[in-house]
């Protein structure tokens, strides 16, 4: 079984012909709303990659927190630890994403922001029955923390988005920034070279291995002193506002299965290749079928 604590948005997304620099106005295009969050996100694609999935988190007192559960119970994510939390809404991200699929985002975290560590003490058997613990940084470090100490199995932890002051867990097996949140957690400018981001993975620690995924440039794999670059897989993105959190997901099931690293890193690379051939977050995220297919064709 995968836990995953974190947090559940609703995503309100517009399409923009390039990203605003600050004091421009951009004409956008028709909003969508779509079911979102890091966590939820991230646990709906650990259940479509064939995980058997709960999660930990709150939602508002308003009309969101019901669509946001249900969307997660349709995936058949066990929510009994979904908690509601007077006077406050749901979380909200308001995401921006041009014609290449690149995308720009800001959350409002609402209930995500009241998630405490009675409420992770609450869910003490299903963090102590867990294969994977799966975490993020859109709820309270404190959360964070409870979650990773009650934790029976593996902790991955996605520091996303980059926090400014947030503090790991003392005990993540696994770590997994993109480039900018690797940046951000050893206090580099940014990366020229593949080298200086191993370089830069080296130097954490804590995380028994760190994996830095890179966009359309890959993944990269350090373990042990030793990096490995996984090149992409060649895909034409439309959206990749989830690709992370497939890749998260679809890792945590993989590793639950008893895969090796490498191998369960290459599998969840393809998982994210998927998701950014489609619109949306949750809407794009690939099921196992579809992730073993897309592995079968392009190897």
């Amino acid at each position: 079984m995968i836990a995953v604590v974190g947090s559940l948005n609703l995503d309100l997304v517009v399409p923009v012909p390039h990203h605003p620099v600050p004091g421009e106005t951009v004409l956008g295009g028709d909003i969508a709303q779509h079911p979102g969050g890091k966590g939820a996100n991230q646990a709906v694609a650990a259940a479509r990659a064939g995980g058997r999935v709960a999660m930990v988190g709150r939602v508002g007192e308003d009309d969101a927190a019901a669509l946001m559960t249900d969307a997660v119970r349709g995936e058949g994510v066990d929510v009994s630890h979904l908690l509601r939390t007077p006077g406050v809404p749901t979380g909200r991200a308001l995401i921006a994403v041009d014609g290449p699929g690149e995308n720009t985002i800001v959350v409002s975290p609402g209930a995500n922001g009241r998630l405490t560590p009675a409420d992770i003490e609450a869910a003490r058997e299903v963090l102590a029955s867990a294969a994977v613990t799966v975490l993020q940084q859109e709820v309270p470090d404190e959360a964070n923390h409870a979650a990773a100490r009650l934790s029976g199995g593996l902790v991955l932890m996605n520091p996303a988005p980059a926090v400014p002051g947030a503090v790991l867990p003392p005990r993540v097996d696994l770590l997994v920034p993109n480039r900018t949140e690797l940046a951000a957690l050893t206090g580099h400018r940014g990366f020229d070279t593949l080298d200086e981001a191993a370089e830069a993975a080296r130097g954490l620690r804590g995380a028994e291995a760190v994996v830095v995924t890179l966009g359309g440039d890959g993944v990269l794999l350090v373990e042990g002193g030793a990096a490995l670059h996984l090149p992409a897989h060649r895909v034409e993105p439309v959206d990749t506002t989830a690709a992370g959190d497939s890749f998260c997901g679809s890792l945590a099931v993989a590793l639950a299965e008893g895969l090796a690293l490498e191998a369960a890193v290459r599998w969840a690379s393809a998982s994210a290749a998927l998701s950014t051939t489609r619109p949306g977050a949750q809407p794009s995220l690939a099921r196992r079928d579809e992730i073993d297919a897309f592995l079968a064709r392009t190897g």
